[in-house]
């Protein structure tokens, strides 16, 4: 079986002057297609550096990623960074704690914005009307950010990410800036997001009630897992 990621002994050191950080200590797992995992740990325990990793925003020091079989990093294997460029868009979406949404453009503009850097991203409007609709926020459309409370910008983010039709979603902590009500619309949305859309889901947080909607929970201490469940 073919699975969807595929990490092996990825490591992770960063050089301060003299020191050296390990930030991933020999990290390996599996995550299949569909799965919804959720990726927990204390500060400094190397989720963002692993989910950074994962989604080829970041290099290993070493080891082996692999996604879909095809191997990523790995020793002898030297993609440019316009190979991992064309990756990152047809493969993820990404969504942050910060919704980094540009303040001048509306909610349409905003979740069109992925097209600007790829020109042969088509979406038509009946398209780009039904995810808005499906993520709440079609009523919004022309708005600007300032005008729109806090989960629905995150919900604009999460439409942003997914009109490249990604098979994997990342989330960083997604629900860090919301209150509790808007945290449980969000997690409600990628639940339905992963059902209907048949989308993989790595969660990263802090918040254990989040990490419960996934169906495998990997715990990180010092750039080790620590635990699998």
């Amino acid at each position: 079986m073919t699975h969807a990621i595929e990490a092996n002994e990825l490591t992770k050191i960063y050089e301060r002057g003299s020191e050296k950080i390990h930030a991933l200590d020999g990290v390996s797992f599996t995550i299949d297609k569909s799965d919804i995992v959720a990726v927990v740990g204390e500060s400094g325990s190397g989720k963002t550096t692993l989910v950074n990793i994962i989604g080829c925003l970041d290099n290993p020091t070493g080891g082996e990623l692999s996604l879909a079989g095809r191997r990523i990093f790995a020793e002898g294997v030297e993609l440019s960074e316009k190979e991992l460029t064309t990756i990152r868009r047809k493969t993820f979406g990404y969504v942050f704690q910060k919704f980094f949404l540009i303040p001048t453009l509306s909610v349409r503009e905003n979740i069109l914005l992925p097209g600007v850097f790829q020109p042969e991203l088509d979406v038509p409007e009946t398209e780009l009307d039904g995810i808005m609709d499906m993520l709440g926020v079609l009523k919004q459309k022309n708005h600007l950010p300032g005008q729109l409370s806090g989960g629905e910008m995150q919900r604009v983010a999460l439409a942003r990410a997914l009109v490249g039709k990604p098979g994997i979603l990342i989330a960083d902590e997604p629900t860090g800036n919301l209150d509790s009500r808007r945290s449980n619309e969000i997690k409600d949305l990628l639940l339905r997001l992963n059902r209907e859309q048949d989308i993989t889901i790595i969660l990263v947080t802090h918040n254990l009630d989040l990490a419960k909607i996934g169906n495998r929970m990997i715990e990180l201490k010092d750039g080790n897992i620590f635990s699998e469940k």
